[in-house]
């Protein structure tokens, strides 16, 4: 049984199974409520399955894990031998994941360092890999929470909805910056600020609108050595294009993941959504 650092985090950061699998990182399911059905994000509810759902306008809900099943989780992960954890979750703004997390650390068998990364999808992501990096090479808690903080600190998320309603349904964005958006149809870009959606700019059209998107990360991403995510909800074609563009417009391009939004995020932003993360190295 080998002894280490065990990183967790939560099944938004939307990380490929294989990935997650190589650096060890166990990832804990939000739960998706369509109807009367409760459904784990990532085995019982496909993304197609819910942009039917919302193109339905059947009423579509989230849910935190259980602290329970932190604490399962906690606990299996101790047993595989981790003498400390670092469980890395999306922003405090948006769910209360972090908060349940944060329940079950107290009563865990090894300490658990519970981080709340302001970040969601991918930018969680990098956080979870960075902390995963250290851990592999022998690092300490704290060492692995300083490398996710950096991470995060560093790693902005820019988005296009068709819509903000999904969004003001939910209660992840002010009904007044809701209003603004669909006054004359103009085409909303958010961004990830504080741990919470804001508006970022309004857009004529989706192809001016998906334009200033790829501006905004070419110019975030700069000349530096960068990670690149591109996210959608039932929009491949979409996010296949901007990834091809970003190829040729960012020189410090090291790893681009292109990657369809699981059900959690996609309850909130609806059939559409084009997103994109950039993270320094």
């Amino acid at each position: 049984m080998s002894r280490h650092v065990a990183i967790v985090t939560d099944s938004t950061a939307y990380l490929p199974q294989r990935t997650m699998e190589r650096h060890g990182i166990t990832a804990v399911p939000l739960t998706v409520v369509l109807g009367d059905q409760a459904l784990e994000e990532g085995t019982e509810i496909s993304t197609r399955s819910l942009a039917q759902a919302l193109q339905k306008r059947r009423p579509v809900t989230t849910s935190r894990p259980s602290p329970q099943r932190f604490a399962e989780t906690y606990r299996r992960v101790a047993e595989s031998g981790a003498t400390g954890i670092v469980s890395l979750h999306l922003s405090a703004e948006l769910s209360g994941t972090y908060d349940a997390a944060v329940v079950a650390a107290r009563e865990a068998p090894v300490p658990v360092r519970v981080v709340d990364t302001g970040m969601v999808a991918m930018a969680l992501g990098f956080c979870a890999l960075a902390a995963a990096e250290v851990a592999e090479s022998g690092g300490t808690v704290d060492e692995a929470v300083t490398a996710a903080e950096k991470r995060a600190a560093g790693t902005s998320a820019y988005f296009y909805v068709d819509t903000l309603d999904y969004l003001r349904r939910g209660g992840r964005i002010g009904a007044a910056q809701a209003l603004l958006g669909s006054a004359l149809a103009v085409k909303p870009l958010l961004q990830l600020d504080g741990g919470r959606i804001e508006l970022l700019e309004k857009v004529r059209t989706a192809s001016r609108a998906i334009a200033r998107l790829e501006e905004l990360v070419a110019d975030r991403a700069g000349s530096a050595s960068v990670d690149i995510a591109v996210h959608h909800l039932a929009a491949p074609e979409r996010a296949s294009a901007l990834a091809d563009r970003l190829r040729t417009r960012v020189p410090g391009l090291a790893d681009l993941h292109v990657s369809e939004v699981g059900a959690v995020i996609g309850a909130h932003t609806g059939p559409g959504l084009l997103g994109a993360v950039v993270s320094p190295r």
